[in-house]
């Protein structure tokens, strides 16, 4: 009998990374996790085959510091999801939006939907996570005491939906990486890629400029460059980056071997297809 897939994800059921593993994996199960480095924990055990993270928002910005998790774990990314966002304001059965004083969720979620929270007039109370505030609503029964949260989420804990899809922005998209214990590089020519590493530049007047001259100077596009800090060192700043291509692409080939000069640690952490989602990204820019 063959086993059913276990994919980890950070939360409760009902949230927005439940949702994205349904939408991307249907036959999968998901593994839910307290924390980021729990679900970490579980794909480098085993106990799960793949890790469903959310690292960008559209509105609210980085979400999971995976730029720093990542090099740690020793995970390697396989692929990405793209998720619209859509925010329900749930709360338990014959609530009504009047009576409503409160309302919690994920500090994000309630940074999504202030345009209804200032029209209701309600209190914003911070929760761990949105589907974590869905159960804690429920669980409560007080009528005056609402969540920000999924339909999945509202399902699960039988809560009445009193206003749909809530979000100030109808473009709150959220970007999540799928994760895995060991590398597994697209291969080259198989559609459009995406390449991510994190690097570490040498301490050298003009280190970054010059180990980004040849992403320029080979026509490689580069859609993300973040930078942290290591181990709380002001001065210890890593990388992270995404770019299109493939490292066996002739002008990405290049570009890496350019940016290895000038870094003192180089580590590719995936080779993946390109979300179709991408694509809209040039509609709008064009």
């Amino acid at each position: 009998m063959t086993q059913t897939m276990k994919i980890a994800f950070q939360g409760e059921p009902g949230a927005n990374s439940h949702i994205a593993i349904a939408d991307a994996y249907p036959d999968a199960e998901p593994l839910p996790c307290a924390t980021f480095e729990d679900a970490l924990a579980a794909i480098a055990s085993g106990d799960a085959a793949l890790g469903m993270i959310p690292i960008e928002n559209s509105v609210a910005g980085r979400v999971a510091d995976i730029h720093y998790l990542l090099p740690q774990s020793g995970l390697f990314i396989v692929g990405e999801y793209f998720l619209p966002i859509r925010h329900q304001l749930v709360a338990p059965r014959g609530a009504s939006l009047a009576g409503i004083k409160t309302v919690e969720s994920h500090v994000h979620a309630l940074g999504q939907c202030r345009r209804i929270i200032r029209k209701l007039g309600i209190r914003p109370i911070i929760s761990g996570d949105t589907a974590g505030a869905a159960r804690l609503v429920a669980e409560r029964g007080d009528r005056s005491c609402a969540a920000i949260a999924s339909r999945l989420a509202a399902d699960i804990h039988g809560l009445d939906i009193l206003a749909e899809d809530i979000e100030d922005e109808a473009h709150n998209t959220t970007r999540f990486v799928v994760l895995a214990r060991e590398a597994r590089w697209a291969e080259q020519g198989s559609g459009p890629l995406v390449t991510s590493f994190v690097f570490r530049v040498r301490n050298l007047p003009a280190a970054l400029y010059k180990a980004m001259g040849g992403f320029a100077t080979n026509s490689v596009n580069m859609t993300k460059l973040e930078s942290y800090m290591v181990d709380g060192n002001f001065f210890a700043t890593q990388f992270y980056a995404d770019v299109e291509g493939h490292p066996d692409d002739r002008g990405l080939t290049f570009a890496l071997e350019e940016l290895k000069f000038f870094s003192k640690e180089l580590r590719i952490v995936g080779v993946y297809p390109a979300h179709p989602f991408r694509a809209t990204f040039r509609e709008q820019a064009g």
